[in-house]
């Protein structure tokens, strides 16, 4: 199958990547800022919602505190329909524009705004409109991990768990496919649903640096070990894998596998939750890199990391870093998400739950 390509590679330089600082405090500073948090959020009317990928301790207080741990477009569903006026988003920054998007009445707030993304950064709205304007017959397909502004010029927006579903309808349409941003899951997708698509050549930082060489050897290590990967990863990893799956999908199949030992293909963030539905099962990194690697996220997101206990107790007692999005933008980019929860009622499909980021 034919795959068309760019010339230009919009794969984030390592220049651009920061390093990955994750926060550690004592123990009595920690349950302070726990204890403070609680406090705000309540007073403030506020919910916490935090991605798979963010601390732990993040994800356990929003499970504490009636708030939400799950993927970005979920995240924003919970959103919705939750009756607090404030938001609090832990994850990186289209999380917060989608939350928005969905919830343009409410206050979205962050623990740090420039908490952003390999494959949003990768991706700039005015570079993809016009891309997009030298095939005007062809339907545009955009992953979630996009800006507002990228969203509001897409036809459709899926999730990675719904994208070859979507994709999968739109050929037997006879729609020809822009898609974007991230190449591997866009050729992972081309490949599962028969389709020919025109890919944009970004990636993800996380997922782009784990190696198929690495885990045939660590397989052999562990033979008995089942492999979860996230389609965002190469081939040479996707190739090995027991279940190729969305974060949620990675989750389920933890807590579902005959097996008590897991080899992991995505950001480790998500061990919290993976623990939980499966807390006698043993899980292990897929390794990230071999022998003189020069890898600055190391299976973290750099940017989920910029999420912290302290950030986000100085947000609530601030109210800074809250997210706005252009009015118009926001009606544009409602338009492909509901389209793809259309798509999903009438196939009675859960997508909620079925992102990555």
């Amino acid at each position: 199958m034919h795959t068309a390509t760019l010339i230009q590679d919009y794969r984030l330089p390592p220049e651009r990547v920061p390093q990955t600082v994750v926060e550690t405090l004592a123990r009595d500073e920690r349950d302070e800022c726990i204890r403070r948090i609680k406090r705000l959020l309540q007073e403030q009317d506020a919910a916490l919602v935090a991605h798979y990928y963010t601390d732990a301790d993040l994800q356990l207080l929003a499970d504490e505190t009636g708030g939400h741990v799950s993927d970005s477009l979920d995240m924003a569903r919970f959103g919705y329909e939750a009756d607090a006026q404030t938001l609090i988003v832990c994850g990186v920054r289209f999380m917060g524009e989608t939350a928005k998007i969905l919830n343009p009445e409410k206050r979205v707030l962050m623990p740090d705004l420039n908490a952003d993304c390999s494959l949003d950064l990768g991706c700039p709205a005015d570079e993809f409109g016009r891309f997009c304007a030298q095939y005007p017959d062809h339907t545009v397909v955009v992953y979630a991990n996009t800006s507002a502004a990228v969203k509001a010029r897409a036809d459709w927006m899926v999730t990675s768990g719904s994208a070859v579903d979507v994709v999968k309808h739109l050929v037997a349409t006879g729609e020809k496919i822009i898609w974007a941003p991230d190449k591997y899951l866009g050729e992972y997708v081309q490949a599962q649903a028969g389709a020919e698509m025109i890919l944009w050549q970004g990636s993800c930082i996380v997922h782009e640096e784990f190696k198929g060489k690495e885990l045939a050897e660590l397989k052999r290590r562990h033979p008995r070990a089942k492999v979860l990967v996230h389609p965002e990863s190469p081939a040479s990893v996707i190739e090995q894998a027991d279940v190729v799956s969305s974060t949620t999908g990675i989750i389920k199949a933890a807590g579902e596998l005959d097996a008590d030992t897991f080899i992991v293909a995505t950001d480790k963030g998500i061990f919290y939750k993976m623990k939980q539905a499966a807390p006698d099962k043993r899980f292990i990194e897929a390794p990230t890199a071999g022998k003189g690697a020069t890898c600055k996220s190391c299976g973290h997101c750099p940017w989920m990391a910029m999420n912290s206990l302290t950030k986000l107790l100085a947000t609530l007692e601030s109210g800074n870093n809250e997210i706005f999005v252009d009015a118009a933008i926001i009606e544009r980019a409602k338009a492909p998400i509901k389209r793809l929860l259309d798509f999903a009622g009438q196939r009675k499909q859960l997508i909620y739950g079925n992102n990555d980021a």
